[in-house]
């Protein structure tokens, strides 16, 4: 969108707000039901969007005392037109928001902001809810104020009934998979999706984008494999029997063979030894990919805790999906917990492109606006900020190693602590936040750590970090969402001072954390130290780096900085790259999943199933049933209809004269026969046609169910065994394609065949209320 529109756009906001200044409150108030009708007589949001924009803009300063910078007004307008507004830190994203959500909320449909967590979700609502309710409008936030506290359905249904909700970016979609796993239509609680608008965009969009969020439900048998797989892969040699790249690893030609050999089989990548093949995949991720301290950590109750390295967060109660999570509690000898089937599954990226009107703002998002364009079809508007950026941003030092890095980094630290000017540390790691914690102490510094440790207290450390004498050590979280002000008397002393501690995965991150610092015009400064022992250097480069490090070869300047810098752009290449994977393993999952969901909802929405159509279920299967079977034996007839049609056999019918053409013919014509008059039977038990639809439809229902249930559960398993199939001279989005769709093929197959089983065998008990409870085979 060009500059030209949005300021044009911003100047008849600002010529509407000297009108709207004139009004009292009941005629400013008024303004909500006059542009309501504006847009029901033809009017588009974008001209209406001046008035509003106005109205809302007043309020704002009415209602919280604080009227909307041209700025804000101008990044408001950015995202209502669809785009991603960057906005530095500090200027005011809670309060732009309230314009383009106030605009969109006049149309009657779902207009939503999500945000990073619960705490930000309510704290947001609760700040802006006053203003909303003044201009007419229902606001309310989609998240529990208790931790650990599950809304209920009917909680869900008000919530999302509200003119503008507040959520988070997980509890949406776990929301959007749960609305679509209800038995029936009184139970959904989601509007059709319509506006949103995402906080800290990026990292929702990137950084979060890679894993689905997965539902899990009833547990899978317990393999056995797990303790072989493991033991296998402790025997494996690095670069001989396995290679590891771009946060892959897989087994090379000779690992193949040595695992045939070990397992006594031939054909490792054979459909037969999917299983294994699986787990062998699963434990040597959770040995090579998997690190301890980094990725996970074990508790004194010996479980398994995630982390997430990036932000230093801990996962609790949080698990890997697949099989993974049990790999690594055997990895690490803890015992095995319950694996979980995978119920339904979505990314964000497909999550947030169901919404025909997607935005979002975030302090740091220029830098990938290749990627966003190409992924969301999305335009990054960078929004100027309100008072010129004061902040001194110092050079990066570089180091060789990692304890010339750290002290050099102790001593500026330091240099600022004994002026009184506050100090952020913020490091690449949750161990380096340990590291220069004890550093501190050993120079008896008073600081606080946030790190996965006491991410709880998080807004309130971030919070304080801005006072005279404070020294925070933090990972790259550092505070998302939440402002650093600083004590009166601190701008004299040079504002915040923010050192990095070690190179971060991408620029982005770098550049939030250097953010934390000269918000509004403030003074500030920011410094990283780098050194060729920061974790991404050591993973981009390994070998070359080592000679360096421990000292037995020299370094020029230029080459340091070289290995250092190309380490992080190698990383975001990847980053990149894995991110457009997961967007093509999930197309397929997609496709599949909207196919399912609209069958469910036909279904829940009542409806009418024609009969003609389960008859012609019942005729696929036996035709199916009879082909498969050339050389049919009674027993083999008896024991499908038993499992299939009736409980009580007809000798007359499963009789088999021959297995000649015209005797298959015969027998199905006799088969099909037989099917009908038990059909007719099933149906006369109900007394009223719409008890028949009601049973029919939950047997409809139920069959699709877990057959989706056990397609969710196999893709899943899929993306992960898939992986090493690239060194067979397969293409490993070619395969999972390929065995996507076969299974979604042989899913079909296996949902008419329960849809009749169902019907047939299901034991409908209609109660004194005339409500049906069915008992499934």
């Amino acid at each position: 969108m060009a500059d030209r529109r949005l300021n044009n756009l911003l100047k008849k906001v600002k010529a509407q707000g000297v009108a709207m200044r004139a009004l009292n409150d009941a005629q400013l108030q008024a303004e909500t039901p006059k542009l309501k009708a504006q847009l029901k007589n033809g009017k588009t949001l974008e001209q209406i969007l001046p008035e509003a924009y106005a109205a809302i803009c007043e309020a704002d300063r009415r209602v919280l005392g604080k009227y909307p910078y041209d700025v804000q007004i101008y990044g408001a307008i950015a995202m209502d037109l669809g785009a991603l507004a960057e906005m530095n830190t500090g200027e005011g994203k809670t309060l732009t928001a309230t314009m383009p959500l106030y605009l969109n909320a006049l149309t009657g449909k779902s207009t939503i902001l999500v945000t990073a967590n619960e705490y930000l979700a309510y704290r947001d609502a609760e700040e802006m809810r006053p203003v909303f309710a003044f201009m007419g409008l229902d606001q309310r936030a989609g998240v529990s104020q208790t931790p650990g506290e599950f809304l209920t359905n009917d909680q869900k249904r008000e919530n999302y009934k509200a003119d503008i909700l507040y959520t988070t970016h997980s509890v949406l979609a776990f929301d959007y998979l749960l609305n679509n796993l209800v038995m029936r239509a009184e139970d959904r609680f989601l509007r059709d999706f319509y506006f949103i608008i995402i906080d800290e965009a990026d990292s929702v969009l990137l950084d979060g984008a890679q894993m689905p969020l997965v539902i899990s439900g009833a547990p899978r048998v317990q393999s056995n494999l797990y303790q072989m797989a493991d033991f296998f892969v402790s025997t494996l040699k690095a670069d001989l029997d396995y290679e590891t790249e771009d946060k892959a690893v897989w087994l090379t030609e000779r690992g193949v063979k040595y695992a045939e050999r070990f397992f006594g089989i031939r054909g490792f990548y054979a459909r037969e030894h999917f299983e294994l093949n699986r787990h062998v995949t699963l434990a040597l991720r959770a040995h090579v990919l998997f690190e301890r301290q980094n990725d996970y950590m074990v508790s004194d109750q010996d479980e398994i805790v995630l982390l997430d390295n990036s932000t230093g967060r801990s996962l609790p109660g949080m698990k890997l999906r697949g099989g993974e999570h049990q790999a690594l509690e055997q990895k690490e000898h803890v015992p095995l917990t319950q694996e979980q089937r995978s119920v339904a599954s979505i990314t964000y990226q497909n999550l947030f492109l169901m919404f025909p009107k997607m935005c979002g703002m975030s302090g740091t998002i220029a830098d990938a606006r290749k990627e966003l364009r190409t992924v969301y079809h999305k335009k990054v508007v960078v929004v100027p900020p309100h008072k010129k950026l004061q902040r001194i941003d110092q050079k990066d030092q570089y180091f060789v190693t990692a304890e010339e890095q750290y002290q050099a980094a102790l001593e500026e630290t330091l240099r600022h602590h004994r002026t009184g000017q506050p100090v952020l540390i913020v490091t690449a790691t949750i161990q380096d936040t340990q590291i220069f914690s004890r550093m501190l102490v050993r120079e008896s510094v008073p600081h606080s750590v946030l790190n996965a440790d006491n991410a709880y207290w998080e807004a309130e450390i971030i919070a304080a970090a801005g006072m005279r004498g404070a020294v925070t050590v933090s990972t790259g979280m550092a505070g998302r969402g939440t402002d650093i002000k600083l004590e009166p008397g601190v701008q004299a002393l040079g504002g915040l001072a923010v050192i990095g501690v070690g190179r971060m995965e991408n620029v982005r991150l770098e550049r939030q954390a250097r953010g934390r610092a000269g918000r509004q015009g403030d003074p500030g400064s920011s410094q990283f130290f780098v050194s060729l022992e920061d974790e991404i250097v050591t993973t981009m480069n390994g070998e070359k780096v080592e000679a360096y490090i421990d000292g037995s070869r020299r370094i020029s300047p230029g080459r340091l900085k070289r290995l250092i810098d190309g380490a992080q752009k190698t990383m975001e290449e990847q980053g990149v790259s894995t991110r457009e994977q997961s967007v093509r393993y999930d197309e397929i999952l997609r496709r599949q999943r909207e196919i399912l969901y609209a069958a469910r909802d036909r279904l829940l929405d009542k409806g009418d199933i024609d009969p003609r159509m389960m008859r012609g279920i019942i005729r696929d299967n036996l035709t199916a049933f009879v082909k498969a079977h050339p050389r049919l034996t009674p027993h083999e007839l008896s024991r499908y209809v038993l499992d299939n049609l009736t409980y009580e056999l007809d000798p007359a019918v499963i009789q088999i004269d021959g297995h000649g053409r015209k005797d298959q013919q015969r027998l199905l014509k006799r088969m099909e026969a037989y099917a009908a008059r038990l059909y007719e039977q099933k149906a006369a038990g109900f007394s009223k046609a719409d008890q028949l639809q009601a049973y029919t439809r939950q047997c409809l229902l139920n069959a699709l169910d877990d057959g989706w249930v056990e397609e969710v559960d196999y893709l899943q398993q899929l993306q992960y065994a898939i992986t090493t199939r690239g060194t067979a001279q397969r293409n490993p989005i070619f395969e999972y394609s390929r065995e996507a769709y076969q299974s979604f093929e042989a899913m079909k197959a296996t949902m008419k065949q329960n849809i009749a089983r169902n019907f047939f065998l299901g034991d409908p008990q209609i109660g004194d209320d005339g409500k049906m409870t069915i008992i499934f085979p």
